[in-house]
């Protein structure tokens, strides 16, 4: 029904910045617009965790981690989420991952509650 696919992760220095997209496709013709959209990440060893979300009213949500140096943000028009990830840190090394679901799972869920997730792109910060 929906289908997400992540693109823009990669390798940069600690400071750098790097702005991850998720193109969505589905039945919506705004999938983006339509549900409640999320970022997570994932490092060797640790669990899924979610950084980002963006409820259907415009509504954003950020862990404390990346909260003044992440952005989450929508085009409607192009059906893209974007995460633009600013001042990066050796420590948000992981695989990144865009998911929708119908609403916004509450706070603290765990990451199966989301319906639809993407493929993950991979981002290396070094020092």
């Amino acid at each position: 029904q929906v289908q997400l696919v992540e693109s823009g992760g990669g390798s940069v220095q600690a400071g750098g910045s790097l702005r991850l997209s998720c193109a969505a496709s589905g039945y919506t013709v705004y999938t983006v617009s339509s549900y409640c959209m999320g970022w997570f990440r994932q490092a060797p060893g640790k669990e899924r965790e979610v950084l980002a979300r963006l409820g259907l009213s415009g509504n954003t949500w950020y862990t404390d981690s990346v909260k003044g140096r992440f952005a989450i943000s929508r085009d409607n028009a192009k059906n893209t989420l974007y995460l633009q990830m600013n001042n990066l840190k050796p420590e948000d090394t992981a695989m990144y991952y865009c998911a929708a679901n119908a609403y916004c799972p509450s706070l603290g869920s765990k990451y199966t509650s989301w319906a639809y997730w993407g493929q993950g792109t991979q981002v290396t910060v070094s020092s």
